[in-house]
């Protein structure tokens, strides 16, 4: 377990995309602990981050295990935790298969249950922190397709503005960051990613709201592509 000479992140869904580019973006400030199943990625990823001067913990978890949560992670007292992992299916609702739908539910919505279960006892405790969690606009908007995904990300509006004042005498904060399109692939291949937000426009949205005063709380940021008719500079 890493000792806590720096400030400490636990980032879900840190091998590739948005946690990856989190995971390098608070690598110079912070010691890291990174889940995620992919042990190759993840593995490569901590050693980018160890040349950044962080000190990091990798954690292989599947996040549809809640019992592998809380054993995993229930030990970890990290000043942020970053709900970063999700998965998109985007079907008519017609289309959606049993298994298309559980497993959105159960990353998109439990895991963000369980992972923060596990290490929000030691915050209010210690009488800080910070849950930081990765929504998207598809939180406020709807789409064809978007029936189970954009009701998660509703959810995790709902959860998190709940939470947040719930703990917020602890000296816990909570924030949701809601991106637009981001050029990662959750889109399928052939899209024109040219005009999207990367990963590391998120990421720095993020490393801003750890930043904030103590007493001052960004709960809710959007960042989204300046226009899909321009293409990134």
């Amino acid at each position: 377990m890493i000792q806590n000479a720096r400030p400490t992140a636990l980032i879900t869904g840190a091998s590739r995309g948005i946690g990856r580019a989190i995971a390098l973006a608070l690598a110079p400030t912070h010691d890291l602990v990174l889940t995620a199943r992919d042990v190759n990625a993840l593995g490569e990823v901590a050693v980018a981050c160890t040349a950044l001067d962080a000190r990091c913990e990798t954690v292989p978890l599947n996040l549809r295990d809640p019992e592998a949560i809380a054993k995993a992670l229930g030990h970890f007292v990290p000043d942020v935790l970053i709900n970063n992992a999700g998965l998109a299916v985007m079907k008519p609702f017609l289309e959606l298969t049993p298994d298309d739908w559980h497993s959105q539910v159960d990353v998109n919505i439990n895991a963000l249950y369980h992972v923060t279960r596990a290490v929000l006892p030691a915050m209010a405790k210690r009488g800080s922190g910070h849950v930081i969690t990765i929504g998207s606009l598809a939180g406020r908007n709807t789409f064809v397709g978007g029936s189970c995904y954009s009701g998660t990300k509703h959810f995790v509006m709902g959860f998190s503005e709940s939470l947040m004042l719930e703990v917020r005498d602890f000296g816990i904060k909570v924030s949701v960051v809601m991106p637009g399109s981001v050029d990662t692939d959750l889109f399928p291949e052939g899209t024109d990613r040219s005009w999207m937000l990367e990963p590391r426009d998120v990421a720095e949205v993020v490393a801003h709201m750890i930043a904030t005063p103590a007493h001052a709380l960004q709960g809710r940021v959007e960042v989204r592509p300046l226009s899909p008719k321009r293409p990134r500079q």
